[in-house]
């Protein structure tokens, strides 16, 4: 594998728990034939962030800089949290002059949807999510499957995921894919950092969540008009989910036959992203087509920027 792309670090949010796993995704991405940028990024530590809230938001203003070469890949270090903290201290029409109708790939998963929520709603930049330099590139094995659909989505002008997880309902549908963590999405309802998508398929990703919780929360997508704006909902990984002796057969599938009752839109469920090992990687605010039946679905995403 030869990949010679400049990839430039980013930590938004928390800084990494363990110095191993960045000695591993540093070592990883370079033997891949990646030149690596700002890896400063993931050694700042304040409080239970990766720095002050000026030092993360100057990791992606930096990058507007017309004097430093535009990297390939801006990689988020890790999630935790502090992004929604540095939203209003970002240049968003900088980094539209900057990256709009280039073929950068901005990638990261879990508190980064902050980030990229913003980023398309202030700056029109699609972005990925996928893996982080800690949890994925410095696990102490990295899946083959996802690296297979990173690299896959971020060369490719067009992917197409194929899944055989039986669905209840049947759905075809083509719109914008957005989406990400829930309760990133949530917290952003009635801000400037929540694009406003017509038409689209919202896919989202928890964990940690008991289902009263999962629930709360897409009813309060539900209440604020969100998904009545979306042609679908897609569910993605919802791990370490850990259940009360008092819940009574509520569980995460009671849960989602419930929502599946109030939002008024088709529930997919299966959708390999989220805080998991084997993960694909999604153009988030690109066009896509979505098709389900009993046998599965196929999820086909284009028009996005690749390398």
């Amino acid at each position: 594998m030869n990949k010679n792309f400049n990839v430039s670090l980013v930590a938004p949010s928390g800084y990494p728990l363990e110095a191993s796993t960045v000695h591993r995704g540093l070592e990883r991405l370079c033997a891949y034939g990646c030149a690596l940028e700002h890896t400063a990024a993931a050694q700042r530590r304040f409080q239970r962030f990766a720095g002050t809230d000026e030092e993360r938001a100057a990791d992606l203003n930096r990058l507007i800089d017309p004097a430093q070469e535009r990297p390939d890949i801006v990689l988020a270090v890790r999630g935790g949290y502090g992004a929604t903290r540095i939203l209003p201290k970002l240049d968003y029409a900088g980094l539209r002059r900057r990256f709009a109708g280039t073929s950068t790939a901005f990638v990261g998963h879990s508190d980064f949807t902050a980030i990229q929520m913003a980023l398309l709603a202030r700056s029109g930049l699609i972005t990925f999510g996928g893996p982080t330099l800690c949890s994925h590139f410095g696990a102490e094995t990295m899946p083959e499957f996802t690296l297979h659909h990173f690299w896959q989505a971020l060369e490719s002008a067009q992917i197409q995921l194929t899944s055989n997880v039986c669905q209840a309902q049947s759905v075809n549908v083509s719109g914008t894919l957005w989406g990400g963590n829930l309760a990133v999405l949530v917290s952003l309802i009635g801000t400037p950092y929540l694009p406003q998508i017509e038409g689209g398929i919202l896919f989202i990703e928890d964990i940690n969540e008991h289902p009263f919780r999962l629930e709360r929360m897409v009813y309060q997508l539900h209440f604020a008009g969100v998904l009545a704006r979306q042609q679908a909902l897609v569910l993605g990984d919802f791990s370490g989910i850990r259940l009360a002796p008092h819940d009574n057969g509520y569980d995460f599938m009671a849960m989602v036959e419930q929502i599946r009752t109030v939002i008024g839109i088709p529930v997919v469920t299966g959708l390999p992203f989220g805080h998991c090992a084997d993960l694909v990687t999604l153009p988030v605010g690109a066009s896509a087509q979505l098709v389900a039946h009993a046998q599965g679905f196929r999820l086909t995403v284009s028009d996005y920027p690749h390398l």
